[in-house]
């Protein structure tokens, strides 16, 4: 059974990184829609939010 505690949370964190990432390239997200930034800043922001996911799941795969 799947825990759904920590489920419920996962739209919720991956907005906050969301922020987290368009802050740290430089892309300026309002909260709400966004659909008006250019789809280079949005692929940014995607592309930099992937690129962290897959480091930290490469990190915890070595550590075991």
């Amino acid at each position: 059974m799947a825990n759904t505690k920590s489920t419920n949370n996962v739209p919720e964190a991956l907005n906050k990184f969301k922020y987290e990432v368009a802050n740290e390239v430089g892309v300026s997200l309002k909260d709400g829609y966004n659909g008006d930034i250019a789809a280079r800043d949005a692929g940014k922001v995607g592309g930099n939010m992937v690129k962290k996911m897959i480091q930290q799941a490469e990190s915890q795969l070595s550590n075991r």
